[in-house]
C-alpha cells in the first residue's frame, strides 16, 4: 500500500484527503547484496543467531540485558527482516509460502517512521510462531526488482501469497501489522480459554474486539469470524467462559455477546445490533477510535476513510492540549458516532500547515477549531474563543446545520485610484455580484505561470477603457480567497459579469490578445450608440 500525499486545496473533494503528510528523517542503508552460495541460507542463518542469543547461560543473559539498549533491541528486530536484492528477491518469494514485503527508499521519511514498527512486527510474528517471512527492498537501489514486484512508491507493502501479491490494507504500528498479517495467514481469532491466556492478551493488546459464545457454532458465531476475517485493523478475541471473558470485558452479562474494548476513557463500547457481518463491521468503523484522535501520519488515511464524515479538527500546542483535552473527551461523548474529533499538533507544519491553508489561518499559532464535511466537502471554522462550551455549541450546530460554511478572505484592501479593484473573499459580493455595473474579473494565483501576461493585459485594457462607466476591471487571488459562487479549476481565468445578469457569467479566453479582447468588450457592454474603441 503507497501512502497517500499531504492534504492540498483539493482536500475537500477527496475525503480529506489522503496528507497529508509523513514522516522523520533517519537514513536507512542497503545491505550488500549476496553473491556467495550460501545465499539462500541468510533467513536461517539470521534466526539461528537470534537463538543463539536467547540461549545465553541466565546469569550471561541477565548481564546482557542490563546493556540492551533501545538501539540494539531494534537492530536485533531488524536483523530478522530479510533484505532482497536482484539476486535472492525472486527465490525467496517463490520459496516462501507467505512473503510480508516492505519496499522503501533511504531517503523517504515515511519509510523511516514506518522501518522500526516493520521491524517490530517482524519480531513479534517470530515469537508467535507465524510462517509469514518478513522482507524489506530498497527499491531505489534495485529499481528493476521493485518494477518486477510492482512497487510504485514508498513505502509500499504487499502480502506474497505462494507468489501472488495482493495490497497491505492494515494499520502501520507494529501492533497493526501483526494483527493484519495473521489474519491474512489464517488466525482471525483468537481463543481465550484461561484466566492466564487472558491476563496475557490484555497486556499485548490495546484494542481488540471481544466475543462470548456459549458453543463455538451456529448463525451469530459463523458472523462474528467473517466480520474477524473481513476486518483489517482489530484483533478479534472470543471465549466460551464468561468469568474469563470478563477480564477482558467486565460487564458482559450473556453469551453470544460483541464488545469492542480500547486503551482510552470510553474504554468498553458493546455491540446492541444483530449478529450479521456487515452490521458488525459497520459497528467497529464508527467506534474504534478513540474519543478525540491525534493525528499521525501513520493513521491519517483511516481517519480520512471513517465513516463518520463530519470531522472536528482541534489544533494547538501541545501543553495547551493537555490542558484541554479532558474537557474535550466529555463533549466528545455527547457526539459519538456523529462527530469525529481530531486533534492535530499546530507546531508541526507537515500536518497542520495543510489544513490551515485552507483556512487562510497557516500562519496561526494560537488554538483553533475548525470542522469538515466530507461527504459535502464544506468546510466550517470555529470564530469565538475555543472553550469547551463553545465547540460543543459549534458541533451542535454542525448536526443541525445552522453553521455557515467557511470561505477564506484576504483582509479588505484599499482601492483608491486603483485601475484594477482587488477582489477578495469579504467583497465578492459587493463588488462583484451586487454591482450595478459590469464586472471583467481576472482570477489568478500567485505561482500560475501565466497569470503575469494575463495580469499585464488586464492592467491595460482597464486603461484603454477608462472612460466606460459602466465597466469595472477586477481581480481576486484565488489562492487566498473564495466564494461559494466562484468555482474555478484553472489558471488564469477571465470572466465577464454583465450587468442584470450576474448569475451567468461569460468565460473570455485567456489565449486572447488584447485587440480581440477590445472588440469583445465592445460588442457586450458599450452603449450601441457610443462609437466602438477597440484600437490600443
Amino acid at each position: 500500500m503507497l501512502f497517500s500525499k499531504n492534504p492540498t486545496s483539493r482536500f475537500l473533494l477527496l475525503t480529506l484527503i489522503f496528507v497529508l503528510l509523513f514522516f522523520f528523517s533517519i537514513n536507512i542503508n542497503a545491505s550488500d547484496p549476496t553473491n556467495s552460495e550460501d545465499d539462500s541460507d541468510d533467513l536461517e542463518q539470521l534466526l539461528a543467531l537470534d537463538e543463539q542469543e536467547d540461549q545465553l547461560p541466565e546469569d550471561q543473559d541477565q548481564e546482557s540485558s542490563s546493556r540492551f539498549s533501545e538501539a540494539e533491541v531494534l537492530s536485533k528486530a531488524q536483523r530478522i527482516v530479510l533484505e532482497l536484492n536482484s539476486d535472492n528477491s525472486k527465490r525467496v518469494i517463490d520459496e516462501n509460502e507467505f512473503v510480508l514485503l516492505l519496499g522503501y527508499a533511504p531517503w523517504c521519511v515515511r519509510s523511516a517512521e514506518l522501518m522500526p514498527q516493520f521491524a517490530e512486527a517482524a519480531t513479534s510474528l517470530k515469537e508467535l510462531g507465524s510462517p509469514v517471512l518478513m522482507a524489506k527492498l530498497d527499491a531505489e537501489r534495485y529499481p528493476k526488482v521493485a518494477s518486477l514486484l510492482d512497487i510504485k512508491g514508498f513505502p509500499t507493502l504487499l502480502l506474497f501469497v505462494n507468489r501472488t501479491s495482493q495490497a497491505y490494507t492494515g494499520g502501520f504500528s507494529a501492533e497493526e501489522i501483526v494483527i493484519w498479517a495473521r489474519k491474512k495467514t489464517g488466525v482471525p481469532v483468537i481463543r481465550i480459554n484461561t484466566v492466564t491466556e487472558a491476563e496475557d492478551f490484555l497486556k499485548k493488546h490495546h484494542m481488540f474486539v471481544i466475543g462470548l459464545f456459549e458453543k463455538f457454532e451456529g448463525s451469530d458465531y459463523k458472523a462474528f469470524i467473517k466480520a474477524a476475517m473481513s476486518d483489517n485493523e482489530i484483533q478479534f478475541a472470543e471465549a466460551s467462559n464468561i468469568e474469563v471473558a470478563k477480564l477482558l470485558y467486565p460487564d458482559i452479562k450473556a453469551t453470544n455477546f460483541l464488545g469492542i474494548v480500547k486503551s482510552e476513557p470510553e474504554r468498553y463500547t458493546a455491540y446492541d445490533g444483530t449478529f450479521e457481518m456487515e452490521n458488525i463491521l459497520q459497528f467497529l468503523d464508527y467506534n474504534k477510535f478513540p474519543l478525540v484522535t491525534k493525528l499521525t501520519e501513520l493513521n491519517s488515511v483511516r481517519v480520512y476513510s471513517s465513516p463518520v464524515k463530519l470531522q472536528v479538527y482541534v489544533f494547538a500546542k501541545a501543553d495547551d492540549f493537555k490542558i484541554l483535552l479532558e474537557p474535550l473527551q466529555d463533549v466528545a461523548r455527547k457526539f459519538i458516532t456523529k462527530v469525529m474529533f481530531i486533534y492535530i499538533d499546530i507546531v508541526d507544519e507537515n500536518l497542520a500547515k495543510p489544513f490551515l491553508t485552507l483556512f487562510g489561518l497557516e500562519e496561526s499559532k494560537n488554538t483553533l477549531v475548525t470542522a469538515f464535511d466530507n461527504k459535502g466537502s464544506s468546510k466550517y471554522l470555529l470564530q469565538s474563543d475555543p472553550t469547551p462550551s463553545n465547540i460543543e455549541e459549534f458541533c451542535s450546530g454542525l448536526l443541525h446545520g445552522s453553521i455557515s460554511t467557511y470561505f477564506k478572505s484576504q483582509p479588505i484592501p484599499d482601492n483608491n485610484n486603483a485601475s484594477v479593484l482587488a477582489v477578495v473573499g469579504k467583497t465578492f459580493d459587493d463588488l462583484v455580484l451586487n454591482s450595478p455595473k459590469n464586472v471583467l474579473l481576472e482570477v489568478y494565483t500567485p505561482w500560475c505561470i501565466n497569470c503575469e501576461t494575463t495580469s499585464k493585459q488586464i492592467e491595460k485594457l482597464a486603461k484603454h477603457f477608462k472612460g466606460l462607466d459602466s465597466l469595472i476591471f477586477a481581480k481576486i487571488d484565488a489562492s487566498a480567497n473564495e466564494h461559494p459562487k466562484l468555482q474555478v479549476d484553472d489558471y488564469p481565468s477571465l470572466f465577464l459579469y454583465k450587468a442584470g445578469d450576474k448569475d451567468n457569467p461569460i468565460k473570455l479566453s485567456t489565449k486572447s490578445g488584447s485587440k480581440e479582447l477590445a472588440a469583445f468588450i465592445n460588442k457586450q457592454v458599450r452603449p450601441k450608440d457610443q462609437g466602438a474603441k477597440d484600437e490600443l
